[in-house]
């Protein structure tokens, strides 16, 4: 992963509602949510939903699939993984890590 594509998908998590969308569909695992459930689920809007949706697909970090007349929404875990992975690769590579410094205090 590239800097261009964590900053962007960080952006995609930067709006609470987005968030609370994304989070959602990261619970409900990997059969997802139809859409109508996700709105219900959340209480907001049909057009806010849609809105934020496809910030979160054009991050990468949601899919979205027909099946008959339903739109299923799924969290991308490989996206998710590999933007976690992209914080945590270089944890402390540069100094003390937390748990060193904690260790030491107690």
């Amino acid at each position: 992963m590239n800097i261009e594509i964590a900053s962007s998908q960080m952006e995609s998590l930067g709006n609470p509602t987005r968030l609370r969308i994304y989070r959602a569909l990261v619970r409900a695992g990997v059969d997802g949510l139809p859409v109508g459930g996700l709105q219900q689920k959340l209480g907001i809007p049909a057009s806010t939903l849609s809105h934020h949706c496809r910030k979160l697909i054009d991050g990468g970090l949601v899919t979205q699939e027909r099946i008959g007349t339903t739109l299923i929404c799924r969290a991308n875990y490989k996206s998710m993984s590999a933007l976690i992975g992209y914080l945590a690769d270089e944890c402390c590579a540069d100094g003390r890590c937390v748990e060193t410094v904690e260790a030491a205090e107690a």
